[in-house]
């Protein structure tokens, strides 16, 4: 299917062009005639000094829109070298290639990107596929200009195929992170290369529009440029699910009258807020093709408001508030959908009122509510904000010199990105971040947590559905690895507790420089920052996991074995297994009983041939010999050291869970983990497994447990803290 016939962007602005803020008053610019003015500027000449060339015209009506004492020199500059250098190709549906930069820089130049921004846009094939030099560039056109088109450069090298995808896709990130302004060229460019799809072969089509659906419309999303990503997001549709889009499009194309409905809610609004003396401007907003199949496969059969929403402009904070009190005072509101991203801002910088109201005839028409300066955040995110460097002075290295363009940091770069470069140096290879990252974007909704402690920032971001192990490593990194348990609204809870929007959480970390996860924690953690941190730590402490993790350093294939007694030490405790000479194995305490010296034990194989160590009389022992499965000898070795898992039982009372760590503290303990389960008519389940410098003090330790006031009974652990399937 054609994506330049069948744009549905195109057919909805037509449909509504005065209902539009972005592009109200200004028709969409035929790309053909562009092309014309093109080939003419290349026979005529390179326009006088004292005008811009007629091609690039458009483009300065846009940037003046927004700018108005923009200085269009530099444009005027830009677009002679990017024609004369391009001049003689052309793009696969036979325009001038030159129509390319011109259209990617109007998209930006509409979306009111600042001169730099739309100067890197017009050279930002240059580099690539002339013969115009890098130094060049900076020559003329100055370092910022230099590094953006420098980054576009980088980004336009990629190989989206399946193969090279992770590692090259890492690579942009890394080469892009810094200036937010190269990703927002790449997705104009790509926007403009989806408008003209059409020329490429229907398997082409759909290759590239699946990965602008996988990558580049969740970043338009993280960026917060609606206004790319919804036509992104239509065109995209058109060519994956063609039979929908065409329903969709006669559902649009059957109902003309729609936007009536909404405008006469429009009108009642509009009075409303007249009357009550607050200066508003209220805008029928049509929805997008996939809004619009969104809403029709939520709410079955649609109404004439629900092809679009209205749209409510005032000049201050304050009056989004008024105008809130307002609808809700004169009308019905449906208090479900109202949501306040005014006070708690979306995580791409979005900022709005969202209510919902009936009308008198019982239609219910949604309303967004925001100024004029949210609103063009709204449209245009992070293009909205400028140059993030003017007017700041480059930092200076420790020893007096600038740092390279790659080590600065983009002021504006929403906390999202910051967070993804920080966890994919972490990442141990390409495709961890690029399951990560693939997860990380298709996380839709964002929650805010705030931290007990009011130390700053006062608050954590964090994905939807996260738990107390994701805040964990959100604010205290690699030091997590030693965190206990946690108190979430006060109360103590366990770290597998999934947040909510707006609860206060408090971290408790152990003393503990030798505890760690355990392989649990990858079970709750949702961020790709916790869940390579937990997966790293693991790999490099085998010993502690009782479900081994895949290891770089596993014996390859052929090697021999050696005919000696298996032989194991975890975390001091020696166990030693005699298998008749068959190749040794890991050798393991159980984590149902936990032996420690100098219980009495046995063993067994299981899957992968490791022996795990019971407690004599344990009840998962006793069940294996019942099915028939031969005990395995093995014995301590001379330490005395070990590791168990203890129970306690108590009542609740506040500091119980500080009282408890010290007491095992002072006894030399040492918490590996543990957990609190949630509160039961009063009493409360503590479960450690600990660290011991010597197991024979471990009947002084539990006595010193039982000794905390609130302690009724410390015991050892016979079962798992949380089922799992038995390996056999």
């Amino acid at each position: 299917m054609s994506a330049e016939a069948t744009n549905p962007v195109s057919a909805a602005e037509d449909a509504a062009a005065d209902t539009t803020v972005r592009r109200r008053g200004r028709a969409r610019i035929d790309l053909r005639r562009l092309g014309r003015a093109a080939l003419l500027g290349a026979t005529a000449g390179p326009a006088p000094r004292d005008r811009l060339p007629d091609a690039i015209g458009h483009v300065a009506e846009a940037h003046r829109a927004h700018h108005p004492e923009a200085d269009l020199t530099v444009l005027r500059r830009a677009y002679v070298l990017a024609e004369s250098s391009h001049r003689g190709q052309f793009r696969k549906s036979g325009e001038p290639y030159i129509t390319h930069p011109l259209a990617v820089t109007l998209i930006l130049a509409e979306l009111g990107a600042e001169t730099t921004t739309l100067t890197a846009s017009l050279l930002h094939d240059t580099v690539e596929d002339t013969e115009v030099t890098l130094d060049q560039v900076r020559r003329e056109f100055g370092d910022e200009v230099a590094y953006l088109v420098d980054g576009v450069t980088k980004v336009e090298k990629i190989d989206y195929g399946a193969a090279a995808e992770p590692e090259t896709f890492r690579k942009m990130l890394v080469a892009t992170g810094n200036d937010v302004r190269v990703m927002s060229i790449k997705l104009a460019d790509r926007l403009h290369n989806m408008r003209t799809l059409g020329v490429m072969r229907p398997e082409k089509q759909a290759r590239i529009a699946k990965v602008t659906r996988d990558v580049l419309i969740p970043l338009a999303e993280r960026l917060g440029v609606q206004a790319l990503k919804t036509e992104l997001e239509d065109l995209v549709f058109a060519i994956l699910h063609p039979e929908e889009y065409e329903t969709t499009r006669a559902l649009i194309a059957g109902n003309p009258h729609a936007p009536d409905a909404l405008g006469a809610v429009a009108e009642q609004v509009d009075a409303v807020l007249r009357e009550a003396g607050i200066a508003a401007e209220v805008l029928v907003r049509p929805r997008h093709f996939v809004s619009v199949h969104r809403v029709r496969l939520k709410r079955g059969e649609l109404r004439g408001c629900d092809f679009g929403r209205l749209l409510v402009l005032v000049a201050e904070d304050a009056d989004c508030y008024g105008v809130l009190g307002e609808l809700h005072t004169c009308f019905t509101p449906v208090i479900s959908e109202f949501k306040d991203f005014i006070a708690a801002p979306k995580f791409n910088l979005y900022q709005s009122l969202h209510t919902a109201v009936a009308a008198p005839d019982g239609a219910v028409a949604e309303v967004l509510i925001r100024t004029h300066r949210m609103h063009k955040v709204a449209e245009a995110g992070v293009v909205a904000l400028g140059n993030p460097h003017v007017g700041q002075e480059p930092p200076e290295q420790t020893d007096g010199t600038a740092p390279e363009d790659g080590e600065r940091v983009d002021p504006t770069r929403p906390g999202w990105l910051s967070r993804l470069l920080d966890w994919q140096q972490s990442a141990p290879d390409p495709d961890t971040f690029w399951t990560s990252l693939r997860a990380d974007l298709a996380e839709d909704d964002e929650i805010t947590v705030f931290r007990a402690d009011g130390s700053a920032p006062g608050t954590i971001s964090l994905p939807a559905g996260a738990s107390c192990v994701d805040a964990a490593y959100a604010q205290y990194g690699e030091a997590a690895h030693s965190c206990l348990g946690a108190r979430v609204n006060g109360r103590l809870a366990p770290l597998s507790t999934v947040l909510g929007d707006g609860d206060t959480v408090q971290l408790l970390l152990a003393q503990d420089p030798v505890s760690g996860p355990s392989p649990e924690w990858l079970d709750h953690a949702r961020t790709p920052a916790a869940r390579i941190a937990i997966t790293e730590w693991l790999r490099a402490h085998p010993e502690t996991a009782e479900t081994r993790l895949p290891s770089r350093s596993d014996a390859q294939p052929g090697t021999r074995p050696d005919p000696r007694p298996a032989t194991a030490r975890r975390s001091g405790a020696e166990l030693h297994a005699d298998l008749d000479g068959e190749p040794p194995a890991a050798v393991r305490p159980a984590g149902c009983c936990t032996p420690v010296p100098p219980d009495e034990i046995t063993g067994f194989r299981v899957r992968g041939g490791s022996v795990t160590v019971h407690r004599s009389g344990c009840a998962s022992a006793d069940a294996m010999r019942r099915v028939g499965r031969a005990p395995v000898t093995v014995r301590w070795g001379d330490t005395a050291q070990g590791r168990v898992t203890l129970v306690a039982e108590s009542f609740g009372r506040p500091g119980l869970l500080a009282d408890l760590t010290e007491a095992i503290a002072a006894a030399g303990a040492a918490v590996v983990s543990a957990t609190v389960e949630p509160p039961s008519e009063q009493r409360v389940r503590h479960t450690y497994t600990l660290h011991l410098p010597d197991a024979a003090e471990l009947p002084a330790l539990m006595r010193a447990m039982r000794d905390v006031p609130g302690v009724y009974d410390v015991s050892r652990a016979r079962h798992r803290a949380s089922p799992r399937p038995r390996r056999t």
